[in-house]
């Protein structure tokens, strides 16, 4: 995607050989960059969600693993590596499905080509997804266009939470790949970007890219969408997801839930943007999926930009209050209407899914 004219992605490898990100706790007031050099580097930046959002987490821990092969690339190094980062997010399946990849490509090999190995899985990944991601879009750009074939000379209005951006992936974004595919098509639109509280990623980082890109947008308080739905100024929504069962629930940031709810409700479409790699085979329940609960300083303090330009944290609640902070939530497969994946739209359940992937049909007998 485009930054100021320049081409980016969010992760890349750099000539010293360490691992370039977009330090996206900086965002949207400062567009840092930072290199890691480390297990430790890369544990730390998808831990302090300086890399964040299923597909991106699963590359970043992809190029974590081999960067902890350079510091020791016995077994005991790659069980280590593999443990560390495994601990840092619980809740996206990317993140095991990727490290499970790398292992698997290089648990066999001697320990003096491990390394190479390595990085050559976590490149081939990282390219994979660029290629998912523009797939996805293609096939959800297809509903925007139905919907704008509905009404004529007239925007089309998509709601989205969180970011499911190309911030969230190498390139491209899922929930997001469709309308910057529909923008480029030439078709109008206008996003409602919920705010995404309590870290903001829709008012920080959804807003931020699609600013960037041109893309006609408007922030809204998190409470807001379901009014927006009432009054009939939203066509669709479509969100991201860090894991999707197999039956069809999808586990996505804290609040897509309700807007799920409300969008039953109104009669809105409600759709959910996802690489096969965040489909978790194993699960038939959405309850089962483990919530990540996250520090109480989200939800008692924000950062912003001061009027001098100075970045400050302020306290929001009262001392001594407390505070519950779970990261995700899980909307129930009979809430959503599609789930636009790299093969095309699915219904959300086990037999939509399963005529897209075949290959995970469980074995009869």
């Amino acid at each position: 995607m485009q930054i100021d004219g320049k081409p980016w992605r969010t992760i890349w490898r750099n000539q010293s050989g360490g691992i370039g990100i977009i330090d996206q706790t900086r965002l949207p007031h400062a567009f840092e960059t930072l290199t890691l050099r480390t297990l430790d580097d890369a544990a730390v930046a998808i831990r302090t969600m300086q890399v964040r959002g299923a597909p991106l987490i699963g590359a970043a821990a992809a190029y974590g693993l081999a960067l902890g092969l350079t510091e020791d690339a016995t077994d005991l190094g790659l069980e280590r590596a593999h443990r560390r980062l495994i601990e840092t997010r619980p809740t996206a399946v990317n993140l095991r499905w990727a490290l499970g990849r790398v292992v698997d490509a290089v648990c066999a090999l001697p320990p003096e080509v491990r390394v190479a190995t390595a990085f050559a899985e976590a490149d081939a990944l990282a390219e994979e997804d660029v290629a998912i991601n523009a797939a996805i879009g293609r096939f959800g750009a297809e509903l925007i266009k139905e919907i704008a074939g509905r009404k004529p000379g007239q925007v089309v209005n998509i709601l989205t939470h969180c970011n499911a951006g190309w911030l969230a992936t190498v390139d491209w974004g899922t929930a997001t790949a469709p309308i910057y595919q529909a923008f480029a098509a030439g078709i109008p639109l206008h996003v409602f970007v919920d705010e995404t509280r309590p870290r903001n990623q829709g008012a920080f980082l959804t807003a931020w890219e699609l600013g960037r890109a041109g893309v006609p947008h408007t922030v809204i308080a998190d409470n807001a969408g379901g009014h927006f739905m009432q009054h009939g100024m939203v066509d669709l929504a479509i969100v991201g997801t860090d894991r999707t069962t197999r039956t069809g629930d999808v586990c996505n940031k804290i609040g897509t839930y309700l807007k799920a709810l409300a969008a039953n409700d109104c009669g809105v479409p409600f759709y959910v943007a996802l690489p096969s790699s965040t489909i978790d085979w194993t699960l038939t329940d959405g309850r089962d999926i483990p919530i990540e609960e996250r520090s109480g300083a989200e939800v008692t303090h924000i950062a912003g930009r001061t009027k001098d330009g100075a970045i400050a944290t302020v306290q929001l609640t009262p001392d001594g209050s407390k505070v519950a902070n779970p990261g995700f939530d899980v909307t129930p497969a009979r809430l959503v209407t599609g789930l636009i994946t790299e093969r095309g739209i699915a219904p959300a359940t086990e037999q939509g899914l399963l005529r897209l992937f075949p290959e995970r049909a469980r074995p009869k007998g």
